[in-house]
């Protein structure tokens, strides 16, 4: 049984920041930090929080095998608040794939969650809920203390050198390698991703997730540890929400720079909003969301909320789009996952054999990158990002990485498509004051 402690917040930057040390001492805790500017079309739907917390463990889900039953079972018996992830390369449980590429960092493929604490914000109000059988009130009140303290921001001195496992002409090679595979029917699309990688590094990262949002707020950041492993995230896309018999998601395909005018920023919004190439990569991901919807859906009930509108963050300009649908009566608590996942516009259409291509052609495991983070409410609502524009960092060995890529369609560009994960990598390296290795 939980008990609720509400509290007006003095400082909400200091004590957001504040939380992504707590949860860094707390070996597993999540923070993720929403915002009210992003809402779906038609609706008043935004993100339920502006900080939402989980601190420490009371009992977690980590599966070995069968990952969504157990996961079912795990929300089925504890009506709780539940957090945490599921990883790409669940997809060889939904379909007969493989992943044998090199995985530096070693994500779990799932791990989920009861905090011993919550935090749920909004506005100046955070409540505080916690399992009274296992948390004191003094604690709590010491926690909020620690929360409003003082923080250091003086920030790391980096100076990170990334690598990756393509050359600058590998991948335009493998570019048009892909392209071939679109010529000849086998897919109409492929999210073509690299990872860029560095040894040895030592970084304080909630301090890492705290530059990274700052310089690149968005509605899904997310910081994660479990154990030894940590995600920094400043993801702008929605996976999957679900509000009582509803799910929403929410894809992204089509970006642009920001520029350094208003003139000019008009000018690359319209032909953002206008090119056919764009417009057809997120188009296809639309209908692969709204396939993959029906198949959990009440019937007829499947809808395009909204079809490539524009999006300004702070990096990019982004296209996305909104589905809909009513669920399906008698599905169980995961089905919606099982049904979608991974996204469609982390993989490419057909879906599965996009994913075969993805794993011939990517040299190196995407894990968590394109899995998607979040919570499950105790009614059963929910809401997931998708995991990109984030660093995956494992505090044992040292090995920090980041992975971009970009829908590949047969009118891709290869230069261009290397520019657009480029830009896409921007708020990163600036971040870290890194740079890239670009082998020829």
């Amino acid at each position: 049984m939980r008990r609720k402690y509400i509290y007006r917040i003095v400082h909400f930057d200091r004590f957001a920041k504040n939380l992504a040390h707590e949860v860094e001492s707390a070996e597993v805790g999540i923070l993720l930090r929403g915002s009210d500017r992003f809402t779906i079309p038609e609706t008043n739907f935004t993100t339920r929080f502006q900080l939402a917390a989980a601190i420490g463990v009371s009992s977690a889900c980590s599966p070995s095998s069968n990952h969504f039953s157990e996961l079912n079972d795990f929300l089925s018996v504890r009506k709780d608040w539940v957090f945490g992830y599921f990883a790409y390369d669940l997809k060889n449980q939904l379909e007969n794939l493989q992943s044998n590429n090199s995985d530096g960092v070693g994500f779990p493929d799932m791990f989920f969650f009861i905090p011993r604490i919550l935090i749920l914000v909004n506005g100046e109000i955070a409540e505080l809920h916690y399992l009274h059988k296992e948390v004191s009130l003094a604690e709590v009140l010491n926690l909020i203390g620690r929360l409003e303290g003082s923080i250091d921001e003086s920030g790391q001195s980096l100076s990170v050198v990334f690598h990756s496992h393509f050359t600058y002409g590998d991948y335009i090679k493998t570019v048009c390698a892909v392209k071939q595979h679109i010529a000849r029917g086998d897919v109409y699309e492929l999210n073509l991703c690299q990872e860029f990688f560095a040894h040895n590094v030592k970084i304080i990262p909630y301090a890492i997730f705290n530059q990274l949002y700052d310089r690149s707020p968005t509605p899904f950041g997310a910081f994660l540890r479990v154990n030894d492993n940590f995600l920094m995230c400043a993801s702008p896309e929605r996976y999957l929400r679900r509000d009582g018999a509803w799910l929403f998601s929410q894809p992204i395909k089509g970006t642009a720079p920001r520029m350094a005018t208003e003139e000019a920023e008009r000018q690359v919004i319209n032909r953002l909003k206008t090119d056919s190439k764009e417009r057809a990569e997120n188009v296809m991901i639309v209908d692969l969301v709204r396939n993959d919807l029906s198949r959990i859906a009440m019937r007829g009930s499947v809808r395009v909320n909204e079809l490539c509108g524009i999006y300004t963050f702070p990096q990019v300009h982004q296209m996305i789009s909104t589905v809909s649908c009513e669920l399906a009566d008698g599905l169980r608590l995961t089905d919606p996952f099982r049904a979608t996942f991974p996204m469609g516009s982390m993989t490419g259409a057909p879906k599965v054999r996009a994913m075969e291509l993805i794993e011939y052609f990517e040299r190196s495991k995407r894990g968590l990158y394109s899995g998607a983070v979040g919570y499950f409410m105790p009614n059963g609502d929910f809401d997931f990002n998708v995991v990109i524009r984030s660093l995956l960092y494992n505090g044992s060995t040292g090995y920090l990485s980041f992975t971009v890529g970009g829908a590949i369609t047969f009118k891709s560009q290869p230069e261009a498509e290397y520019r657009e994960c480029l830009v896409k990598a921007r708020a990163i390296l600036e971040t870290l004051n890194a740079q890239i290795d670009v082998a020829e």
